[in-house]
């Protein structure tokens, strides 16, 4: 069995790295011109790629969908189209040094169930931009519409006079093949969207991986905020396609003098705080106790859905179900991250207290990935931003659709989401075409009057410090 899975593997790559070579001789006009293609097919079938992955899936809600379609595909064109990745990038005479925009060749993209056409068309479209073939591995919960997906992408490109196979799929979903690509020296770089283990299996495979972490987003609400904005924003956020972005909100923490003032305005916009008893059976639901994370049966439903399976009544028409918590850790299972509409809730005594709270929330689960602060205080915006160890600090802003880029700032569109070193991740960068390519750089020899004209015999002197050297070599310049 292996056998044969290796023998698919090696034509797939094979494929890929013709492609590969075809690429590299295109120039940017060319390459331009495909990449628009694509994302003219993707936008226009945005609404059925949409629906498919919500009916295939059973996660999240199709008309959100429709609008991270959007996102995957319009404004990561928008972000690109006119960013140079072929030839010649950039030139500075007075360094004598030019950039020579390189392709990496084939890309292993992974793509997770919960973001599956969005994830796969973003993709496809930063791997053409700078010239790189793709192969799509989808998870095996989200093949069909993930297939369709990429049949669009392909179709599109080819008709622009991209390279065949520059876009290919893995039919198999088994965990094994995924692996047996990954590890391929074939493969120039993986893509690496999901959950921990397979982020970890990526950068295990002795390949180039750009991964990304899990996030455990805590947002902080100070006393200075606007604070019937700041629920509103959040709710906008924590309901957008059921929580399934993992930069969607995790905890709400805010210091005790304004609790009631929170808690009065997020029931008032229609969320539910949940007893004690009612935590508990949400938990056994919601979470696995043997891991102390979340079930797949939780992730992206709504919260009528979760209401039932365990086993509670809630008000006709409720958010967002809150759980008020003491505690972080694997005694208080709803402290972890949730891509779903539940939210802990803490009170900390003082802002001191607050922050630790976020801090802890952050090295839980989602260290290196996105936090939130709602204040008017910038002293406390800055303060709250150096102390938490996350890529993207949101002030005043829906996390999910913050962190993503474009709809409320200026942070790139993306769908895969870098966490720095604290994730494991090599950047804390929204992932876009510029991550996709090698820069040479042609260096010129210049007339270096400050070395050459310095008398070197100096360094060889044991007697002379560092200060009394360097006063000496700019002593004549």
């Amino acid at each position: 069995m292996t056998d044969d899975l290796n023998t698919t593997a090696n034509e797939i790559l094979d494929r890929a790295q013709l492609a590969a070579a075809e690429f590299h001789q295109f120039n940017q006009e060319q390459t331009d011109l495909i990449v628009k293609a694509v994302f003219e097919a993707g936008f226009n079938n945005r609404v059925k790629l949409a629906k498919m992955a919500q009916e295939e899936t059973g996660m999240g809600v199709w008309e959100h969908k429709v609008i991270k379609n959007v996102l995957g595909t319009q404004l990561v064109y928008e972000s690109i189209k006119n960013e140079k990745t072929v030839g010649v990038i950039s030139q500075d005479p007075l360094t004598g040094i030019t950039e020579i925009a390189q392709p990496l060749g084939p890309i292993l993209a992974v793509i997770p169930v919960t973001n599956p056409t969005s994830t796969a068309m973003f993709k496809i479209l930063i791997c053409l931009k700078s010239r790189n073939p793709i192969i799509i591995s989808s998870h095996r919960g989200a093949a069909k519409s993930c297939a369709e997906a990429v049949r669009i992408c392909y179709e599109a490109a080819l008709s622009a006079g991209a390279p065949e196979d520059c876009i290919q799929m893995i039919s198999s979903g088994s965990r094994e093949f995924t692996q047996i690509m990954m590890a391929s020296p074939k493969v120039a770089l993986i893509l690496a969207t999901g959950g921990t283990g397979l982020v970890k299996a990526a950068y295990s495979s002795g390949n180039p991986a750009i991964g990304v972490g899990p996030g455990n987003v805590p947002v902080f609400i100070d006393e200075s905020a606007d604070i019937p904005f700041a629920v509103s924003s959040i709710i906008s956020s924590k309901t957008f396609d059921n929580g399934t972005i993992c930069a969607s909100e995790q905890a709400i923490v805010m210091e005790e003098a304004i609790a009631a003032k929170v808690r009065e305005e997020f029931e008032r916009q229609g969320c539910y705080f949940l007893s004690q008893e009612e935590i508990t059976k949400v938990e056994k639901f919601a979470i696995v106790p043997e891991t102390s994370s979340m079930s797949p049966a939780v992730v992206g439903q709504s919260v009528s859905v979760i209401a039932e399976k365990s086993g509670i009544k809630v008000p006709e028409g409720t958010k967002i179900l809150i759980a008020r918590l003491d505690g972080i850790g694997k005694a208080y299972p709803l402290s972890v991250e949730v891509l779903a509409p539940i939210l802990a809730f803490y009170i900390a005594k003082d802002y001191n207290s607050a922050v630790n709270y976020c801090i802890d929330l952050n090295y839980l689960g989602g260290i290196g990935h996105s936090a939130g602060i709602y204040a008017n205080d910038e002293r406390r915006i800055m303060e709250y931003s150096q102390l938490l160890n996350a890529g993207r600090i949101l002030v005043n802003t829906p996390t999910s659709q913050g962190a993503v880029g474009y709809f409320f700032n200026n942070l790139p569109p993306s769908l895969t989401l870098g966490c720095g070193t604290g994730g494991k991740n090599i950047t804390t960068e929204n992932i876009s075409a510029k991550n996709l390519i090698n820069i040479q750089r042609v260096s010129r020899r210049r007339n270096n009057e400050l070395w050459f004209g310095f008398d070197q015999s100096a360094y060889y002197n044991e007697s002379l410090t560092a200060d009394q050297i360097t006063e000496t070599y700019y002593k004549n310049h």
